[in-house]
């Protein structure tokens, strides 16, 4: 198994997916819900955020060939959209491209209603993470490197889980300035992580910056 690749993947996937980022805009959507509401709600979460990580790392090569969008032009725009979304992390800010606007968000009262829009789409699969999967499947090259994809996504999923079942519990143990730390650092490691992917897809489509 290729660690670099697993190692990659996972850091990329874990910086854009960050259950602890993700808890208290999930706290604060299921607010004045019970507890087994709130499980309720975080396993449908889990349900349709699998489903989707699925359909996007199985068919996002297609969609890139049906627009005739090449992996290294998609490389780049998706390691820009890291960016800002890091960007937006490092400054303590919500990016709007990642968890939706203000507006999308407070749409949505119903706990019920939440799980699938906003909280899977965009806000714990959006560009970012969209970007991440397809990208991370064009690298994948033999069985190996498709058992690290898979184990990666369902590592990032069942730390998800963990979050989001206990959100109570655990919303009580982390503090502000955790949350906060936690955020930050994210923030950094997906921008260096972006920075790679733009750098990578115009080398390759400008070879003379390579030289």
């Amino acid at each position: 198994m290729n660690t670099d690749f697993a190692i990659a993947m996972f850091g990329a996937l874990f910086a854009v997916m960050n259950p602890f980022v993700n808890l208290p805009i999930f706290l604060s959507l299921t607010a004045g819900a019970d507890r087994g509401a709130q499980r309720k709600t975080a396993v449908m979460i889990l349900i349709y955020t699998a489903i989707t990580c699925a359909v996007v790392a199985a068919a996002g090569s297609a969609i890139l060939s049906f627009f005739d969008i090449s992996v290294d032009a998609f490389r780049v725009a998706g390691g820009l959209v890291l960016m800002q979304i890091g960007l937006h992390m490092l400054n303590g800010n919500d990016s709007s491209a990642h968890h939706g606007t203000k507006t999308e968000q407070a749409d949505h009262p119903a706990v019920e209603n939440i799980a699938f829009y906003p909280m899977t789409f965009p806000m714990l699969v959006g560009p970012g993470t969209m970007t991440t999967l397809i990208l991370f499947a064009h690298k994948a090259k033999d069985t190996l490197d498709w058992i690290a994809y898979g184990l990666c996504v369902g590592a990032v999923i069942g730390a998800l889980g963990l979050v989001l079942f206990f959100a109570g519990d655990i919303g009580r143990l982390l503090t502000a300035t955790m949350r906060t730390i936690m955020t930050r650092i994210m923030g950094m490691i997906l921008m260096a992580i972006a920075v790679g992917m733009v750098v990578a897809g115009l080398k390759a489509l400008l070879p003379g910056l390579a030289t």
